[in-house]
C-alpha cells in the first residue's frame, strides 16, 4: 500500500484575501492563473487556460479552500 495523495483538481481557488476589494487567488494545473473577485472571474480564468466548460460544483474540477463559490468577503 502506498501513501499517495489523491489527485489535485485542475482548479484551486484559495481563501479570501481581505481588503477594500477582496479577492481569491486562482491556481490552474498547479500554476498561478490570476485573481478572482467572483465566480465569473474563476470561469474566465479557466476558459483562458483552455478549460471549458467548468462545473464549479464538481470537486474533481474545482477545490474551494477557505469557503465555497459563494464566499467572497
Amino acid at each position: 500500500m502506498t501513501d499517495e495523495a489523491p489527485p489535485q483538481p485542475p482548479i484551486v481557488v484559495w481563501g479570501v484575501t481581505p481588503g477594500d476589494r477582496p479577492f481569491r487567488t486562482v491556481q490552474i494545473r498547479g500554476l498561478p492563473a490570476g485573481l478572482a473577485r467572483d465566480v465569473t472571474d474563476v470561469v474566465r480564468l479557466a476558459y483562458e487556460a483552455g478549460l471549458s466548460p467548468v462545473d464549479l460544483d464538481d470537486p474533481a474540477v474545482v477545490r474551494w479552500v477557505g469557503g465555497d463559490k459563494y464566499t467572497w468577503a
